[in-house]
This record gives C-alpha cells, structure tokens and sequence, in this order.
C-alpha cells in the first residue's frame, strides 16, 4: 500500500514538473514554429559568413565579435491587407521578450522604426542577445545573437559601432529584398 502511495506521488510530481517547464513559449519555439509559415523568412548565420571591415575596431569591439558564433534572423513582412495579423505576431514577440529571463540593454526609436536589444545570462556574461525591430510599414525582425563568453556591455558597444561598419550589402540582399 504504501509503495502504490509513493509510485502515485512521484507520478504527480513528475506530472507536474513536466507541465510547468512546458508553460509558455520561447522565443526558440517561436522561431521553429514560424520558419515555414507565410510572410516570415528564416536564417541561419554562422559568423564566419558575416564579412565585416574590422580594422577600425577597438579592442573591446573586437573581443565582442570573437565571442559570437552565429545569428539567427526571423523576418515578418507586413502587408496592408494583413495588419490584424502582423499586430498579432508583433503582440507575440513582445510577450515572449517581456519575460523577466530577458535584461534590457538599450532601446532606439527613430522614425516609427524601434529598436530593442535584450540578453539572457548576468551582467558579465551572456548566453544569448537579442535584437528585435519593428517598423508598421516594413514589419519585424528578431535576432538572436549566440555565442561564448558574451559580454553584454562590450555587445552593446559591439552593436552600437556595425551601425557605422562596412558590411558588405550582397551577404544580406535576400534579407532586405524579403522586406521589399
């Protein structure tokens, strides 16, 4: 008897353990559940396929980007006709970044365009850093930034300075042709 109390105990906790680790959805999730769906686009990219002009780099610039391994881009291209739905998914996106897991680094606005760049981890280390982007004409992107030995401060720098680096623009055409 009391070894059929103990079995059904565990089984409950184990029950519920595993439904509370299942509650809401990550912004990983997010990103599976979307990659095939209409009006959003997908990519994976390791870093050593991102060319960027870093001669003008600071030390610290440079040991940001040598911490980054590859970026992950989901794009969501609204349209006129579909507004209800790019609200909709832009309500998903900022419910799941407002989660107390993800610290606020800095936030831009500039001409309806704004900008959020979040990070999961501590103050000295991050796991993964978050670039989210929302424009009504153009519509939304998230990036999610992964790496080693992240430092959020120096990533901030790091994001601050590719505003004024060479890129070259043929890396990312299918990206800003998708926002066309």
């Amino acid at each position: 008897m009391q070894r059929t109390i103990i079995y059904i105990l565990c089984t409950v906790f184990t029950i519920a353990f595993l439904v509370s680790c299942g509650e809401g959805v990550s912004l990983q999730r997010y990103f599976v559940d979307n990659q095939e769906t209409k009006n959003f686009i997908t990519q994976d990219i390791p870093i050593s396929m991102v060319e960027i002009d870093k001669s003008n780099f600071t030390e610290e610039q440079k040991e940001a980007y040598n911490s980054v391994k590859r970026l992950n881009f989901l794009g969501y291209k609204t349209s006129e006709t579909d507004l209800e739905t790019y609200n909709a998914e832009l309500a998903k996106v900022k419910t799941i970044l407002s989660d107390d897991k993800y610290n606020d680094l800095m936030d831009v606005s500039d001409r309806g365009r704004k900008i959020s760049v979040k990070y999961i981890g501590t103050d000295e280390e991050a796991d993964e850093v978050i670039v989210f982007g929302s424009a009504k004409e153009m519509g939304f992107a998230v990036v999610r930034i992964l790496g080693d030995d992240m430092n959020p401060e120096k990533m901030g720098v790091l994001l601050h300075s590719l505003q004024n680096a060479n890129v070259d623009e043929n890396q990312i055409q299918d990206i800003m042709n998708f926002f066309k």
